[in-house]
């Protein structure tokens, strides 16, 4: 009987050591595969945004895209936005554009956000296809993209009004 006891503890050991290797290995080596790298061509999408105009990336070639990745419920998202608009306003007419995606979120949501924060540049929702292209997680990430449509530069986290100018300036043809 206490043999049985010890090769049944001894499976289920085995067992447990082999799922826990499993799950830290899918963890670890997800996380080293970068979807977007820096100095190649940015993966291309086309998204709709609120007003209905369509926006494909590949069409702002030859402008620098300033591309942010937010939700509403993300509060350094949130505390972002006025920084992106007031920079927006100020290099629209410079050769950037600015391009936000939303990351799946209701259109009510959405639209509830744009007009508290009174936003003017465009924003999309994306239902997964272009944050799996680009790898996102977590939230904010902001990528810069040249005038050659290539990637630049990625960005996680909050950004200062200092820094939006500083990369904005950075693409700016």
């Amino acid at each position: 009987m206490k043999k049985r006891r010890l090769v049944i503890r001894t499976v289920i050991l085995v067992i447990l050591a082999a799922a826990v290797g499993y799950t830290l290995y899918a963890n670890f080596t997800k996380d080293a595969v970068q979807k977007v790298a820096i100095g190649k061509t940015a993966p291309d999408f086309a998204l709709v945004d609120m007003n209905g105009e369509k926006h494909r990336l590949s069409d702002y070639r030859g402008e620098g895209v300033f591309l942010n990745f937010w939700a509403t419920w993300c509060k350094p998202c949130e505390r972002e936005m006025p920084y992106i608009e007031k920079s927006y306003n100020e290099f629209k007419d410079k050769g950037v554009k600015v391009l936000t995606v939303d990351v799946g979120e209701s259109d009510l949501a959405v639209n509830n956000f744009i007009q508290r924060h009174n936003l003017t540049f465009p924003v999309m929702i994306d239902k997964g296809q272009v944050q799996e292209a680009y790898g996102i997680n977590p939230l904010p990430i902001t990528f810069l993209i040249n005038k050659d449509g290539e990637v630049v530069r990625s960005h996680t986290g909050e950004l200062t009004q200092a820094k939006v100018n500083e990369f904005m300036e950075e693409i700016q043809p």
